[in-house]
């Protein structure tokens, strides 16, 4: 049986927020709340999590996890990212987007697409999320919380409680979550290519819909 906190969505509780991150350095895979929706999320470097999180979503290994990072700096760390880019970044983010970009070294090779070496990246508009990043110092390897079969991601808390609370370590409560996904940008060409419309706006990017 997963445990549960309940965690305030403005001013998350340090104590709480340090015990979610110990249990996702000890291979948890945890449920936790981002801007758009509930995720799926486990420690970078723990290919067994990972694994689990890919069994729990019923995808498979060409389906491609994201990199949540707290900051642009993080996130240049894991991507290429040149100075229009940047600007592009730094103007959208912490926001409801993924990233498609080119991936550095630092990012292990199952993560990357297998014929272009990208990875999707984002920075979460919400306490809880980023309050957990900083505490981990590193990124989370994260998918969007839909089951198998399901038209819809899962955004109630009781559900996710009923569904997975025997498949997961930990489930945190944050408040009300929105239930559009991100909004997907490759922006590894010369121009930002839209992937797929969400939550966040695209009109920002120089794309006509």
């Amino acid at each position: 049986m997963s445990q549960f906190f309940v965690i305030h969505p403005d001013n998350p509780q340090v104590r709480l927020i340090k015990q979610a991150a110990a249990l996702v350095r000890e291979g948890a895979v945890i449920v936790y709340p981002t801007d758009s929706g509930y995720a799926l999320g486990c420690h970078l470097g723990d290919k067994d999590a990972v694994a689990r999180i890919r069994q729990i979503r019923g995808v498979d290994e060409k389906h491609h996890m994201t990199l949540v990072c707290r900051d642009l700096s993080e996130l240049a760390r894991y991507a290429r990212v040149d100075n229009a880019q940047f600007r592009l970044l730094k103007n959208n983010t912490p926001g409801s987007y993924t990233f498609i970009l080119d991936a550095t070294k630092e990012v292990p090779r199952r993560l990357q697409h297998p014929k272009r070496s990208t990875v999707g990246l984002r920075i979460p508009d919400h306490a809880v999320a980023l309050a957990l990043l900083e505490e981990l110092d590193e990124p989370l390897i994260s998918s969007t919380l839909i089951l198998p079969d399901a038209p819809h991601p899962l955004t109630d808390i009781d559900e996710i409680r009923e569904y997975l609370a025997i498949r997961v370590d930990l489930i945190i409560g944050g408040g009300a979550v929105g239930i559009e996904p991100t909004t997907v940008i490759d922006l590894t060409g010369d121009a930002p290519v839209l992937v797929r419309r969400g939550k966040g706006e695209v009109s920002h990017f120089g794309i006509d819909e």
